[in-house]
């Protein structure tokens, strides 16, 4: 990186070096989801929020992220421009000047991150975009294929499933989904129907799984670094983009990365996201292995520490395969609510869902409520999560934690 302080788009050595780095970055990514170099898009900064005040500038409208104009997390830069692009590409690939094939529709789950949730409930609130948040099987925990299909209609051009959900750690069906649609596309061209764009935000799953786009089969897919112990930036995978895929920059700039997301690349951050990359491409499955035999082993404990009946673990469903790292859990009883069980932990470091939502005290998790989850046990709910370095001895720690904070609860509570 000491050679390589310039700006990756000037001749000098030091910009050369730059441009260099980049490019193996892009490599690394590309070999880590089974795709081509060209396929990967770096998204970074907070001027994509910009881009969403353009794009809704033409009806006097606000952005995507509301009136606060601070940096964008990762997922939401790269899951903005697909939604971005397909809403466009649908108004623009009219067949004629005049034609009007409606309002352009997009088909998600209800247990999408805020990163699709949000700019799909604006796009509808300001009447640019319809949505349909297909419901999750209580049995599964998944947005179930035929039910995805089942909401399509003749103006959808965008189907967004995450890979796997943040908050249970179900896997979600995205490779039959995929050549599901792929087959239903062949149908809908031959009806003069638009092409339905397929993108899965693959943020948790890299890194604790198996990510190959070739097997998924889908158009566009969601990276977040900070999930597989890299910096926090992001890029998108586009199968073909420009070309098989279409892909259109919210930002009109230098013309970097190909024009699609236009800025000076952020060298040292993107080199770090291929090293990462390189390490998730190497190790994925030992990482697996270990994360899995951690997290079974910390279910095990709390069911033997606080008895089966007392605990009920949120993220297992029958036939559905989850992460190796997740498991959210609720100790069951009166006044033990996740906040106030972690209140009283003194070693443990987590959070009751997803921690960008952590503000919102004692309301259980819109998530787990709607995977079918009762009120009063989502309430109680815990998420935990292991990593590449956790040990069985930490989880003895945490365990240990958890039943001094639920005993002295209990004891607040006694007449």
């Amino acid at each position: 990186m000491l050679q390589a302080w310039g700006n990756p788009s000037s001749s000098h050595p030091a910009g050369r070096k730059a441009k260099e780095l980049i490019g193996c970055a892009r490599e690394s990514l590309a070999r880590m989801v089974g795709g081509r170099p060209e396929d990967i898009v770096f998204t970074s900064g907070g001027t994509e929020v910009g881009a969403a005040a353009e794009e809704s500038k033409d009806k006097g409208r606000r952005p995507f992220s509301g009136p606060s104009f601070s940096p964008l997390p990762f997922s939401l830069q790269a899951n903005n421009m697909v939604i971005h692009t397909a809403r466009r590409h649908f108004r623009e690939s009219q067949a004629r000047p005049g034609d009007s094939r409606g309002t352009p529709h997009i088909v998600t789950s209800s247990v999408e991150h805020d990163s699709i949730r949000l700019p799909l409930e604006q796009l509808v609130k300001e009447s640019l975009a319809e949505a349909t948040f297909v419901a999750v099987s209580p049995r599964s925990g998944r947005a179930e294929v035929d039910d995805i299909l089942a909401a399509i209609r003749p103006t959808t051009c965008l189907v967004s499933i995450m890979l796997a959900n943040n908050e249970t750690g179900v896997i979600m069906p995205v490779t039959e989904l995929s050549q599901r649609i792929h087959a239903l596309n062949q149908w809908r061209v031959a009806e003069g129907l638009p092409r339905i764009l397929v993108h899965t935000d693959a943020a948790q799953m890299i890194g604790k799984g198996r990510v190959d786009v070739q097997e998924l089969g889908v158009d566009y897919l969601t990276i977040v670094g900070h999930k597989f112990y890299g910096p926090r930036i992001g890029a998108l995978y586009v199968r073909g983009p420009g070309t098989t895929t279409p892909l259109l920059p919210m930002l009109f700039g230098g013309g970097q990365e190909r024009s699609f997301r236009p800025g000076t690349e952020n060298t040292p951050m993107i080199a770090g996201l291929g090293q990462a990359a390189e390490l998730v491409s190497k190790n994925w499955e030992a990482y697996k292995a270990h994360m899995q035999d951690v997290r079974d082993y910390l279910e095990a404990r709390l069911e033997a520490s606080f008895g089966k009946q007392r605990i009920h673990l949120n993220s297992h469903f029958m036939g559905s395969k989850r992460l190796c790292n997740t498991s959210n859990f609720s100790i069951l009883g009166p006044g033990l609510q996740g906040q106030r069980v972690l209140s009283r932990c003194k070693t443990l470091l987590a959070s009751v869902g997803a921690a960008c939502h952590s503000e919102k005290g004692d309301r259980p998790s819109a998530i787990l409520l709607s995977c079918g989850i009762p009120y009063d046990v989502a309430q109680n709910a815990l998420r935990l999560s292991v990593g590449r370095d956790t040990t069985r001895a930490d989880v003895d720690l945490v365990v240990q934690d958890l039943v001094q904070a639920v005993a002295q609860l209990d004891q607040d509570q006694a007449p």
